[in-house]
């Protein structure tokens, strides 16, 4: 009887793992830069629980997990160089969508203050929405967007964009930048492609 009652405590036991390793894999599809401290805060686990299933599950941790994105996404980049986008472009799918991340320094703010200057958030923005382009040369001919927050020093900037409309060389693209699950930026850019002449 009570050798049962461990079977199937240890079924329990190895149920429960499989199941918190199932959502840790879909958070991390869902969003690649949870760092362990806020995956192991999601799951109500340790931080070293987290590094043992991720090792279980063969995902590396977070530096390597970007490096290897950015290396991927970087082969498929066609409109600008990865010197000329602001910050690391970890995902592309040509003509269709990408995924940047711009960690935030101390330069990057006010004198007298943590907040981010904005012109950071567009930047980052517009050389995605930019990047998303599979063409040679691709700018940006108007954008109409709106700043919904501030972001910090020391913030992750997670910027998204998504192709919408094209018509011959020009291409409707939305971005969205958010801090953890706060929007802090909206834009609507019209790209243009421009043919060598």
């Amino acid at each position: 009887m009570s050798h049962e009652k461990f079977c199937v405590g240890a079924f329990e036991i190895k149920s429960e793992k499989k199941l918190r390793q199932e959502h840790l894999t879909k958070l991390l599809d869902k969003n690649p830069m949870e760092t362990d401290e806020e995956l192991a805060s999601l799951l109500s686990v340790s931080v070293s629980t987290i590094r043992l299933d991720r090792a279980l599950l063969g995902v590396p941790e977070l530096r390597e997990r970007i490096k290897r994105m950015a290396q991927e996404a970087g082969s498929k980049l066609r409109s600008l160089s990865r010197s000329e986008i602001v910050g690391d472009l970890l995902e592309l799918e040509p003509n269709k969508w990408a995924l940047s991340v711009l960690r935030t320094t101390r330069d990057m703010a006010f004198r007298t203050t943590d907040i981010l200057w904005d012109h950071y958030i567009y930047a980052q923005a517009s050389s995605i929405a930019v990047a998303v382009i599979e063409a040679a040369t691709v700018i940006v001919d108007s954008m109409r967007g709106e700043y919904k927050g501030h972001a910090k020093v020391g913030d992750m900037l997670i910027a998204r964009a998504k192709v919408g409309v094209t018509k011959d060389d020009r291409y409707i693209v939305s971005v969205r930048t958010r801090v953890g699950e706060k929007e802090i930026f909206v834009g609507r850019f019209i790209a243009e492609v421009l043919n060598a002449e």
